[in-house]
């Protein structure tokens, strides 16, 4: 069940998303919420640290290890802005996260219900699922940047030809 607390944190992961934005990257944040408050946050890094790894989710959950001193996320929830990918999915399954919240569906990549559902397969641990929290925002975060992108692009194209 979606509560005002989600809407709540889901506005942190949007943050975080605005922050990868700012330096260039896909626009996706994460934050990890144990007892009600936030004890983790990443945002994606891949460009920046010409890295596969480094997603929004996979770095919130580096963090919150960090924080919580092991690699079980047992009460905790991560709210992030897309829908996690295969790779997120399994982390998020490893580590062990009780419940995930995320806004914007992945139609290419999604492993939590578009594509594939990996909570739903028989693995040693299920966290709930909730999707399409802040859904709109979410998605114009990511189609405004993909919208500069395409402009920008253009606009190097164009230069060229002169």
């Amino acid at each position: 069940m979606v509560t005002q607390q989600d809407e709540i944190f889901m506005r942190a992961a949007i943050e975080e998303g605005k922050k990868a934005a700012a330096m260039g990257e896909v626009p996706i944040g994460a934050v990890i919420v144990k007892n009600n408050e936030i004890i983790a946050v990443g945002h994606n890094l891949r460009e920046t640290e010409k890295n596969a790894l480094c997603h929004a989710e996979i770095s919130a959950i580096n963090a919150a290890c960090r924080v919580l001193g092991g690699w079980r996320l047992e009460n905790c929830t991560l709210y992030v802005t897309l829908e996690p990918c295969p790779m997120c999915s399994g982390a998020i399954i490893n580590s062990r996260i009780s419940r995930v919240v995320y806004g914007a569906a992945d139609e290419k990549a999604g492993c939590c219900g578009s594509v594939a559902n990996l909570f739903a397969m028989p693995f040693n641990h299920r966290p709930v699922l909730e999707s399409g929290v802040l859904e709109q925002e979410c998605r114009e975060l990511l189609q405004e940047f993909f919208a500069q992108l395409r402009l920008k692009r253009q606009e190097e194209k164009n230069k060229k030809i002169k």
